[in-house]
């Protein structure tokens, strides 16, 4: 008995020593006692750690453990569902029969699981679950008892809308998942679950209609989450960075929300979710580059009225990214391009500033980046005070010390506020502006224009697990544009996206009626 003692803490020492290893082979042993002390061995040091024994009245020999993470479980579940119906037990049969009877009439718990290894018990009890071991028995019961305080449901505060639903995601997945659910009420709704982090163990769901998604695109998909080795993840951006096509690009490869009705939207167009226990951010692929100017609210109000906005986010983006290029390149190397009398205030302007006209205008667009990232990690009533104090004040002291030049300021003000028209580009339009910047500067307008074509070519070489973000097909069907420039009515909306959905494509249609 000693020796096969020695053997089973020699195993639990190297499964420590090792983690995740050898600790897949650590199998649960039908003497109760061997099992408590391999629980105790794999949770030394961890005070949150609990292990209680249980045994019945009517037959004191017959003893169960409980092992659980104090603050994890919800102890009225623990003590009304397990313990008591364990000690209130009347037991005619000890023998290979004790865990059926457990599982089948003792227990007040729904859906109990089997576990055979420590790693999958180990990987239950700290996401708050409780393990009941059993005696003569191989297997350990997983009972839902988790009852750790989540955030409460409310909107996202950078997905804020003015129509529409207002519900957002938290950070259990279990909760996120239910969201969907409540949704689609269709079977064809499918949510695959996986493991990532060697050391976090973190839960993920990829979740796809099948009868929409195209084989191709889920396979990739999944090649690519399996390749995946790391210790933890504790964000969505983690498998963001691990599997986009592009890994260099500052522009999204993959979309994140934080809001339901989104990730639904999504789903029936034929893309793909994939949910991250602990984070509300939910990733969304293939991505198309369109969906940056994009808003589930354009949905949820007139088109005429979300066609003028889209149309205006994409104007945004072009004035952010080339307007202090442009106005850098005109007044320092073209300036017989302006009107004589605007070259005139431009120079008087000037005569007192004593910096170049380049350094000028990189020192007010920083400060700007800097005003804006400040507004944005204070809390939010200070945060949008200061921003909108401290750019009057700082760009007022500018003109007045003679440090920049009224128009300048204008400048800069004209494309941070439209960088603020399209959030989901806030990091690309900063890079992308300086290094049309850098271009301007060295070379002009030719060095712009170049600059242009480089990061068209870029934007036009981007995919999203094999899609083409761009389709540089030319095909002017109206199915193929009706949801790009301007949204079209819902009911002319009847074909889902080629590259990325299959099977039915018809989205929406009407009767013909009054109005043919």
């Amino acid at each position: 008995m000693a020796a096969s003692e020695n053997k089973q803490d020699q195993k639990v020492t190297a499964a420590v020593d090792m983690l995740n290893g050898p600790l897949k082979e650590i199998r649960v042993s039908p003497q109760l006692n061997e099992n408590i002390r391999t629980m105790k061995s794999l949770f030394e040091k961890d005070e949150t750690f609990i292990l209680r024994e249980v045994e019945t009245q009517s037959q004191p020999s017959v003893k169960f453990a409980l092992v659980y993470c104090a603050g994890m479980v919800d102890s009225a579940i623990i003590g009304d569902n397990i313990i008591r119906p364990l000690t209130a037990a009347k037991l005619s049969d000890t023998g290979k029969n004790l865990y059926e009877t457990v599982l089948t009439e003792i227990l007040y718990i729904h859906n109990p699981t089997a576990a055979s290894g420590f790693q999958d018990i180990v990987e239950a009890v700290t996401s708050g679950d409780t393990a009941l071991f059993i005696p003569q028995s191989r297997e350990a019961l997983i009972l839902g008892t988790q009852g750790f305080p989540l955030r409460g449901i409310e909107e996202p505060a950078g997905e804020s809308i003015l129509s529409g639903p207002k519900e957002g995601f938290c950070e259990s997945m279990v909760t996120n998942l239910s969201f969907i659910h409540r949704r689609l009420r269709t079977n064809d709704l499918k949510m695959e679950m996986r493991v990532f982090g060697s050391r976090t163990r973190t839960k993920a769901c990829i979740c796809y209609l099948r009868q929409l998604v195209k084989p191709a695109i889920l396979n990739e998909l999944i090649r690519r989450l399996d390749t995946i080795n790391i210790d933890g993840v504790l964000d969505a951006n983690y498998l963001n960075e691990l599997i986009r096509d592009n890994p260099l690009s500052p522009f999204r490869c993959t979309g994140y929300t934080e809001r339901p009705d989104v990730v639904v939207g999504k789903l029936l167009e034929g893309r793909i979710a994939i949910f991250l226990d602990g984070t509300p951010v939910v990733l969304t692929v293939p991505y198309l580059f369109i969906e940056n100017f994009q808003s589930n609210e354009d949905y949820y109000l007139n088109f005429y009225y979300t066609s003028f906005s889209r149309m205006l986010r994409i104007a945004g983006f072009l004035v952010t990214i080339t307007v202090p290029a442009l106005y850098l390149a005109v007044t320092t190397h073209h300036q017989q391009l302006l009107p004589t009398p605007l070259l005139i205030n431009i120079t008087n302007e000037r005569l007192n500033v004593p910096f170049p006209m380049w350094l000028e205008l990189l020192a007010l667009l920083l400060a700007f980046d800097v005003l804006r990232e400040t507004g944005i990690r204070m809390p939010s009533g200070v945060g949008q005070a200061m921003s909108v104090v401290g750019a009057l004040v700082l760009g007022t002291a500018a003109v007045e010390a003679k440090i920049a030049s009224s128009l300048v300021i204008i400048v800069v003000a004209l494309s941070g506020i439209t960088s603020l028209l399209i959030p989901k580009l806030n990091a690309p339009n900063i890079i992308v502006r300086l290094f049309l910047f850098a271009c301007a500067s060295l070379e002009g307008l030719p060095g712009f224009a170049m600059g242009c074509i480089i990061i068209l070519i870029h934007i036009l070489s981007l995919k999203s697990l094999g899609v083409w973000q761009v389709s540089a097909s030319g095909n002017m069907n109206f199915q193929h544009n009706k949801d790009i420039l301007f949204r079209a009515p819902l009911w002319k909306m009847q074909e889902r996206p080629d590259s990325i959905a299959t099977g039915k494509k018809r989205m929406a249609s009407r009767k013909r009626g009054w109005w043919r």
